[in-house]
Order: structure tokens, then C-alpha cells, then sequence
């Protein structure tokens, strides 16, 4: 039993980035902005949580450091896209490319260190209990974060008059501006949330899943959680669960390593990027499913005057 509950824990370690980041860029894909930097900030969002822990020997301020790191980068795509109306798509690549350039640049000095945690939280009887103790009651913080994130968006988009609006620009930001809907600004403060949860999600990465600095320790977890915000269909819950499907393939091939099974190496390494692509192949055979919940205006730029 002791066994199992190790395996669902390190589940839960390897699918929480990608439950946050994936959550982060859904907002932003429902307002109608296609972010393909979700890479970069979660890079750029790792190197300055270890930094800052490192320099602080506090992993909170190292995860809020991440967080404002991650948004500013974000204010960066929405600049060029939203005012300038530069292409989403170059903008989002070239995003990634400087992330992962400028963490290398920042992390160099920190390769090698040993890292500051952040430690489980330990609530007195209740993480004592048997098998559902450390599962429920004694994960980190960052953790209850991503399943209160996955709730909450949920409320927000399908229960509130603003989560209305911000589909409603998703869905035909032409409409919405004769409404006398701010585009623009809805669609700055999505990507803005979008950049926060991707900066928390590279914090994740170095202060709890592995508490350390190596460059590109993302290792394309951005672009997985670009692929289960479709494998999703844009829908709260769905990224919820294919995030956890995610983490389990990530740990079983750890595991299935251990056991001896004579499967060469580099290929469980790649098990999570060849579901990545089974998945997209897939989805994109049903071309009514893929289209049921798909924002119309996703990637299309808006110019108020036009």
C-alpha cells in the first residue's frame, strides 16, 4: 500500500505544471489568443523561483517571484500582439526561444546547487491518517493551488457574467466590441493570468517536483500542456483529467524502469511526447468534437477601428 501511495503522490508531482499551465493558457484560448510562449514563461518562471529561494532560502517567495515573472513576460506577448498586432503565432515561438535563452543566461551560476523545497504541508491528525493522510491532507501548497485553480476557472467561465464576456470575445470579438465589450482589455488580463499560472507551474518544477536548477528543465512540459487545452476541448474539467493521464505516463516509465522490463530507455523517456502526438492525431479525426467548444476567434487579431 505504502508503494501505491508513493506512485499516486509522484503522479500528483508530475501532473501539477501541467494542470496549472494548461488551466492558465485554457483563459487565454478562450478569450481568442493563441500563446504559444507557455514554454518560455515556464522556464523563466523556474529559474527565478530557485533564484529567489536560493537567494532568500524562502520557496514562497521564490513562487511568488515566479508568478510575477511568468506575468511579465506574458505583458510582453500581449503588447506585441494586442497593440502592435504582431502574428500570435511568431510571437508566442519567439517567446519560447527567448525564455529558454535568457533562463540559461540568469540559471548559470545556480547549475549545481542543492535546492530549498517547499515542503508538504502537515496538518496534526488528519495527514497522520492511513493511506488517504499524506494523499489528501499532506501534499504542497502548490498542489491544493492547481485543484482550487481548476474550480475556480470553471466557475468563473461558465458561472459569472464575466467569464460570459471574456467567451463571448473568444467566440466573435467583432460581436463583442459592438457590444461595447472591451476586447483589448479583457484580453490583456487573460493573458496575464495565463503568464501567472505558467510562471507557477516552472515554480512547481524547481521547488517541489524537482528541487533544483538545470537548463531547460521544462523539457517541452509547456508544449504538452498546449496540447491538453485541445485534448480538453477547452473545458476545465477535461484539463484536469488529461493532465493526471499525463503524469501517469511521466511516472510510469520511471517505474517501469525500475522493475527491469528490457525496453531501451530512450523510449520511455519519449512515452509522454508520443501520447502528446497520439492524442492530437486523434482529436483531430473528429473534426465535429474538435470544433464543438474551439473559441471561433482563436488566433485572429483584433483592431478596434477596423
Amino acid at each position: 500500500m505504502d508503494v501505491w501511495i508513493s506512485i499516486i503522490i509522484s503522479i500528483c508531482a508530475a501532473s501539477t505544471p501541467l494542470l496549472i499551465a494548461a488551466t492558465g493558457e485554457l483563459v487565454v484560448e478562450r478569450s481568442g489568443v493563441l500563446n504559444l510562449g507557455v514554454e518560455g514563461m515556464m522556464v523563466m518562471g523556474a529559474v527565478a523561483a530557485f533564484s529567489v529561494a536560493q537567494l532568500t532560502g524562502n520557496p514562497y517567495l521564490g513562487a511568488i517571484a515566479a508568478i510575477f515573472v511568468g506575468a511579465l513576460f506574458s505583458m510582453l506577448f500581449a503588447f506585441l500582439t494586442l497593440t502592435l498586432v504582431a502574428n500570435q503565432v511568431a510571437t508566442g515561438l519567439a517567446l519560447t526561444i527567448l525564455g529558454l535563452g535568457l533562463s540559461g543566461m540568469i540559471g548559470e551560476g545556480f547549475v549545481g546547487q542543492p535546492g530549498i523545497r517547499m515542503e508538504n504541508i502537515h496538518i496534526p491528525v488528519l495527514t497522520d491518517l492511513p493511506v488517504v493522510g499524506k494523499l489528501i491532507f499532506g501534499q504542497d501548497l502548490i498542489f491544493y493551488i492547481s485543484i482550487a485553480l481548476v474550480f475556480g476557472v470553471g466557475w468563473f467561465l461558465f458561472k459569472t457574467h464575466a467569464g460570459l464576456m471574456l467567451r463571448s470575445v473568444g467566440d466573435s470579438h467583432s460581436s463583442a466590441h459592438a457590444l461595447g465589450i472591451k476586447v483589448i482589455q479583457i484580453r490583456y488580463l487573460a493573458i496575464l493570468f495565463g503568464g501567472a499560472c505558467a510562471g507557477l507551474a516552472g515554480a512547481h518544477l524547481s521547488l517541489v517536483y524537482v528541487p533544483q536548477w538545470v537548463e531547460g528543465m521544462t523539457a517541452g512540459r509547456g508544449w504538452i500542456a498546449l496540447a491538453l487545452v485541445v485534448f480538453a476541448s477547452w473545458r476545465p474539467g477535461r484539463v484536469l483529467i488529461g493532465a493526471y493521464l499525463f503524469g501517469a505516463v511521466t511516472i510510469g516509465q520511471f517505474h517501469v524502469q525500475a522493475i527491469g522490463v528490457a525496453i531501451p530507455a530512450q523510449f520511455l523517456t519519449s512515452l509522454p511526447y508520443l501520447a502528446t502526438i497520439v492524442v492530437l492525431v486523434l482529436i483531430a479525426r473528429n473534426r465535429r468534437l474538435t470544433m464543438i467548444n474551439t473559441p471561433a476567434s482563436l488566433g485572429q487579431p483584433f483592431v478596434p477601428d477596423r
